[in-house]
Formats: C-alpha cells, sequence, structure tokens
C-alpha cells in the first residue's frame, strides 16, 4: 500500500484514533494552564506551582516507556479508554479541596494516564494506518490540536466557574474513551492474530544505533519546542513592543503549525523518504530558531512560522521511524519517541528561565538556535529502514502493515 495514500472511508479507525488523541493530549496541556488560577485562588508561589507541572510532566515522561515494554510483551487495547478516564479523572478533581499534596496527587495519576495511552495507541493506530505516513501524521495531528486546545479549554471552565468547576474538564475524557473503544472495535484485523504477531516479530531486527541517534535528535527538537512555547509570547512582546495580544499570536502562530505541519511530513515522505524529510527539517529549524531570536519588529512573525513547520513535519515521522528501527520493540520506540525523548524540553525550560534572570530573555533563547544543528549531525548517518546500505531491519516495510504486536491481555 502506498505511503502517502490519501485518507478513505476505510480509515475511519484513524480518525476515531486522532480525535481520540485530542482528547488525551488535552490533559498534557491543561496542568500547565491550570497553574494561573492554582496561583490567584489558592496562593500558591511559582515555585509550588512549578512543582504541579514537573510532577505531571516528569512522571509521564519516566513511565512512558515502561508502559511501552510491557505492550511490548503483551497487546493491551484497553489501555486506551482506561488511560483515557485516568488522565481526565486526575485534572477533573485538581480543582477540588486545597491540600497542595492531593493536588499533587491526582495530577501525577493524570500523567500516569496520558503515559499508559501513548504507546499503546501508537502501536494500534500502526496497524490501522496500513503503512500509511499521512494516516499516521492525522493520528499525530490529534494530539497537537488536543495540546493546543488545553488553554483554551480550561479558561472556558475554570475563568467562569472558578477551581471547583474543573470536575467539568473530565468531559474530553468520556468522550475519548468511547472513542477509542470504537476505534479499537473497527481497527481488529486478521492481522491481530497470536501465529501473525509472533511472525512478524521474528522478521526483524533492531537497530538500536539508529535509534539512539534518532532520539538523541528528538531530543534537540523537544528542547527548542518546548522553550519557545514557554518563552515566545514573551519574547515577542519584547522584540516588536506591542501587547499581550502580539504574544498570544505568535504562540498560536507556533501551534499552528501541528495542523499544517504533521499531515504535511507524511506526505512529503512518502515522495521524498522518511530521513530526507527529517534532515532537511532540522537543516531549516537552524535559521528559523535564528531569526525568532534575533529579528525584530513583525518580520518575527514569518520566522515563528517557519519555526513551527520545521518542527512540526518530522514530527510523526520520528514515531514511524522509531518503529521501524526497533521492530520487535514498538511498544518501546513508542514511548520513547512519544514520551521521554519529547519530555525533555520540560526539564530544559527552568534552565533557560534561570538564564534569562540573569542575563536577558534572548541571550537565554540563543543556544536553541544550535540544538537543531545537533539534531542534523545526529540524523545525518540514518539510512530509511530496509533501504540498501542500511542495516537489515525488516520491520520498514512488513511491519507497517503487521507491525510487532504481542500477545492480548
Amino acid at each position: 500500500m502506498p505511503k502517502n495514500r490519501s485518507l478513505t472511508f476505510r480509515d475511519r479507525p484513524i480518525l476515531l484514533l486522532s480525535t481520540g488523541h485530542a482528547c488525551v493530549d488535552v490533559y498534557q496541556g491543561a496542568v500547565a494552564a491550570l497553574v494561573p488560577f492554582f496561583v490567584s485562588e489558592r496562593a500558591y508561589t511559582y515555585a509550588a506551582a512549578s512543582g504541579i507541572v514537573l510532577a505531571a510532566s516528569l512522571l509521564s515522561s519516566v513511565v512512558q516507556p515502561l508502559f511501552g515494554a510491557l505492550t511490548d510483551r503483551w497487546a493491551m487495547p484497553w489501555l486506551l479508554p482506561v488511560s483515557t478516564l485516568l488522565a481526565g479523572a486526575g485534572v477533573a478533581l485538581s480543582g477540588l479541596g486545597g491540600s497542595y499534596a492531593l493536588t499533587l496527587a491526582v495530577v501525577a495519576v493524570s500523567g500516569i494516564g496520558v503515559a499508559a495511552y501513548h504507546p499503546e495507541s501508537a502501536r494500534v493506530a500502526r496497524r490501522a494506518s496500513r503503512g500509511s505516513h499521512v494516516a499516521m501524521g492525522w493520528f499525530s495531528l490529534g494530539g497537537n490540536l488536543g495540546f493546543a486546545a488545553a488553554p483554551l479549554l480550561v479558561s472556558a471552565v475554570v475563568a467562569t466557574g472558578g477551581l471547583r468547576a474543573t470536575p467539568l474538564l473530565a468531559l474530553p475524557a468520556v468522550a475519548g474513551a468511547a472513542l477509542c473503544a470504537a476505534a479499537l472495535r473497527m481497527a481488529r484485523a486478521p492481522g491481530d492474530a497470536p501465529g501473525a504477531r509472533a511472525a512478524s516479530r521474528a522478521a526483524g531486527r533492531d537497530d538500536w544505533a539508529s535509534f539512539r541517534r534518532l532520539t538523541g535528535a528528538i531530543m534537540c527538537r523537544s528542547v527548542v519546542f518546548v522553550g519557545l512555547s514557554a518563552f515566545v509570547s514573551l519574547h515577542v512582546r519584547q522584540r516588536t513592543g506591542w501587547g499581550q495580544l502580539a504574544g498570544t499570536a505568535a504562540l498560536f502562530v507556533l501551534y499552528l503549525g501541528g495542523a499544517v505541519g504533521t499531515v504535511a511530513g507524511g506526505r512529503l515522505a512518502g515522495r521524498y523518504g522518511r530521513t530526507t524529510v527529517v534532515r532537511w527539517s532540522y537543516a531549516l529549524a537552524v535559521p528559523a530558531v535564528a531569526g525568532v531570536v534575533l529579528v525584530p519588529g513583525p518580520a518575527l512573525y514569518l520566522f515563528v512560522a517557519l519555526t513551527s513547520a520545521a518542527l512540526y513535519v518530522p514530527f510523526s515521522l520520528h514515531v514511524t521511524l522509531g518503529q521501524d528501527y526497533l521492530p520487535r520493540r514498538v511498544g518501546t520506540a513508542s514511548g520513547v519517541t512519544l514520551g521521554l525523548a519529547v519530555s525533555v524540553g520540560g526539564v530544559a525550560s527552568p534552565l533557560i528561565g534561570a538564564l534569562a534572570d540573569v542575563t536577558s530573555l534572548r541571550v537565554a533563547l540563543a543556544p536553541l538556535v544550535a540544538l537543531p544543528a545537533v539534531g542534523w549531525l545526529l540524523l545525518r548517518p540514518l539510512r530509511e529502514p530496509g533501504a540498501p546500505g542500511a542495516p537489515r531491519v525488516p520491520g520498514a516495510a512488513p511491519a507497517a502493515d503487521a507491525p510487532s504486536a504481542p500477545r492480548e491481555v
């Protein structure tokens, strides 16, 4: 099946999974969006509020590869609706009561739900996509849109009803769980038989050297994206001299790339190959991020848009490449590419803020220019899995149609 084919009526499971992915990733963005309300209503210090965000992001990023390892051993499709409900329940309970310890605990539960969802959902989406990079792009797009929508949803609910209204934030989880359950019923195929899965696992050989290089590049991308997400709004206000709306518009442009770049990446990969597209995206990110840091005035928005495209085009390709480099450990690959490597940026952001406190925001953002270049250097030796001269990893094509999927439990 062509890797760049368009979505058809047969792709309803992918569309359902994409929408369910959006419902889950609302909770990745919701915790940070709740911080201003915790500060204003409960008088939390900035350090205490940052601890809440760290509890969710760090726990999610560390636990996610562990869930990936579990799904490599046992297929656990039931995790999709259950983890979706868990993610929503944690955020829904975070506004109730005044105990800081309880708030940390329920937010951590939400992080575990997010972590449990991604490795298994990526495995199911890979099977349902039947090898289509475009379809996987749509799946990744759902998560990006959910993350971007979180601040709007939280503001609409909590700004109106206060923190006591957070139980309303469970509604996306209920909808997402229903969508995941429907997608799982539609996505079941004869290829899920245990014998077929065992044959698929036996066919591939894991290329850990290429996977490590890919993971390093993704970590570079994560630091750039999360760093800009945290500070581009304030940076644009300083560089343009305009008001808060100017900063909000810049953040919107940065997130808007998720709606275009993720799907475009799948189509470009079908024509030019994934590794080529990923390398050129990282190369483009170097001058784009430099423009964001250095260019003043309205032209700054052009470089924010270029940066958005450069960072989002390879997003879904990271996932499928990781799965093809580790065809025997698709869950582990998904957990690392979607979880641990992506969340590193959340750990680096406080360092950017600390540097900005002692210098300036412009100086603190300057190191971000070099990171895409480091990522490009890491990616340069990589070849398409299964291509001539590449380490033989037969999971690239076969695994796309019948990915490594272990025993069902």
